[in-house]
């Protein structure tokens, strides 16, 4: 089989997760685990394997010294596809054009089973190649990253108490992309040296209830809708967090007059950053302020009953530099209502920041380099979503968040949506990254 072939065959697996765990099915996990066993047989005749917290899976290849391991993060899981419209079926894997616009659609194409399958093909072919590494190398594959990461942390947990210090973890990320940073022509590899921190948070408002043929002036899902829309009014307070700063102070050397003065300046143009920024699209909106979302909402039980509870669920999405408890402050001052209450469903901080310089980011920036295209600009950022790496930032301050694979705006859009898909050539070229990086 060929690497495609057996990309394929992992894709077309439907290791879908499930905010509960009675909801999931155990058997597409178990079907891609004995694959895995089946299309990569020297990782797993000479590499050691362990199950961790029921499907997640955690192999160890010894090096050649005890000097500080490499950590290779990937998860197995995708998120649901119910509801969607897709051009092809979304666990068929379907490839669609020619040459440079083969392409492979495929839930999970890109988030995450890419960057898993490219790692187990970089493995394997260096298993052929009789390749002995300098250090250990882990891969460490959780089962519910889309969900609850509790496979990661049961991980990285693991490796903690067995006294492992990584030199260097890298997880899925970044990309490399164009037009994310203005006035930067050349492509970039966004190398995650932070993620926002992320929280659900309820508003709640509550009543009497009775019947809906009568109800009161102020109806708690009145109050609610209320809340919702002051807080929509009122957003988090921009700021220029260190890692966007570093984001753009690298860029300057690669931006066009006048913005690589701008960028360089930063400390002393962030007013105007922040403000240009946030209007420019979301995606640069998330990089300079916590932001906040009513995702879900629950009311009364019939048509015809006034709720007794009605129920917000906010997704909130923490800045670097923020807390949990500075949120609470501001959604109360937002809110403005003592009838409304508040209350922390779940949530983590923001990520501590890894370094954007010495020998962990070298060794990524050169192989982005040797593997990627010279041209290829490796730029710090802050990584917008949670991923499994956060897990990790206690055992090592080198944790970095990116996926070796070149993707279009379009291509990225699909990421938890319809028409998921990543080219041919492109996911190909994430296999001699992930050699390079092993070797290295």
């Amino acid at each position: 089989m060929t690497p495609v072939e057996r990309f394929r065959e992992l894709l077309a697996i439907a290791t879908v997760s499930r905010f509960d765990p009675v909801d999931v099915d155990d058997q597409p996990f178990a079907a891609f685990h004995a694959a895995l066993e089946r299309l990569y047989p020297l990782v797993h005749s000479r590499l050691e394997r362990e199950v961790v917290a029921g499907r997640s899976l955690l192999y160890r290849w010894a090096g050649k010294t005890d000097a500080a391991p490499l950590v290779l993060l990937a998860h197995q899981d995708v998120v649901p596809v119910e509801g969607q419209q897709w051009r092809h079926p979304p666990f068929s894997a379907e490839i669609v054009g020619e040459g440079a616009d083969r392409t492979i659609h495929a839930r999970g194409a890109i988030d995450d089973k890419g960057a898993l399958v490219a790692i187990f093909e970089a493995v394997e072919q260096a298993l052929a190649d009789g390749v002995v590494p300098r250090t250990d190398i882990w891969l460490a594959l959780g089962h519910d990253e889309e969900t609850r990461g509790t496979g990661a942390q049961a991980m990285a947990t693991l490796l903690a108490e067995r006294g492992v210090r990584p030199a260097l973890v890298l997880d899925e990320g970044g990309a490399v992309v164009e037009g994310a940073v203005p006035g930067v022509a050349a492509p970039t590899a966004m190398i995650g040296v932070a993620e926002r921190g992320v929280a659900t948070f309820d508003l709640v408002t509550r009543e009497a209830g009775g019947h809906a043929s009568t109800p009161p002036a102020m109806p708690a899902t009145a109050r609610l809708a209320r809340a919702v829309d002051r807080l929509r009014r009122r957003p988090f307070p921009l700021r220029l967090a260190p890692p966007v700063r570093a984001m753009l102070a690298t860029a300057a050397a690669h931006a066009a007059p006048p913005l690589g003065t701008v960028f360089r300046h930063g400390r002393v143009t962030a007013p105007l950053l922040t403000r240009a920024l946030a209007r420019v699209g979301p995606e640069t909106n998330a990089l300079v302020r916590t932001t906040a979302v009513v995702t879900r909402l629950e009311g009364a039980a019939g048509d015809n009953v006034l709720a007794t509870v009605a129920r917000a669920g906010v997704n909130v999405r923490l800045l670097t530099g923020d807390t949990l408890a500075d949120v609470a402050i501001h959604l109360r001052r937002a809110v403005a209502d003592p009838l409304v209450d508040i209350e922390l469903r779940h949530g983590g901080e923001p990520s501590p920041v890894s370094p954007w310089r010495g020998e962990a980011w070298r060794r990524l920036s050169a192989t982005v380099s040797a593997t990627l295209g010279h041209d290829v600009v490796a730029l710090p950022y802050l990584q917008l979503g949670a991923s499994d790496s956060r897990f990790y930032t206690g055992l090592t301050d080198a944790v970095y968040r990116f996926a070796p694979f070149h993707l279009t705006r379009a291509e990225r859009d699909a990421l938890h949506a319809p028409n998921e898909r990543i080219r041919v050539d492109v996911w190909l070229r994430g296999i001699r990254f992930y050699r390079a990086l092993l070797e290295s």
